[in-house]
């Protein structure tokens, strides 16, 4: 069963803000949670690929659409640093 996917639009926004939000908005969410990050941005065909593999997330999928990109990311295990190891 596939994995239902909230989407992200960040159309508008230039280099590095795409990248920035969707930082953020990934760490709020689960590992394994889908995300399509939608753009304009051209550069976040180089961008979001090498966001994923810099935090360690899946990009699942990425489609050239008019005027911009989808990026369909999966959600990568949970670093050290954002966990509560104080416990």
């Amino acid at each position: 069963m596939e994995t239902a996917a909230d989407t992200f639009d960040l159309k508008g926004l230039n280099c590095p803000l795409p990248v920035l939000k969707a930082r953020k908005r990934l760490a709020g969410m689960r590992p394994g949670a889908r995300l399509w990050v939608e753009t304009t941005d051209p550069l976040a065909a180089i961008d979001i690929p090498a966001f994923c593999t810099q935090e360690g997330h899946r990009l699942l999928e990425t489609l050239a659409v008019s005027g911009g990109h989808h990026f369909l990311i999966e959600r990568g295990p949970a670093r050290l640093a954002e966990t509560d190891i104080s416990g």
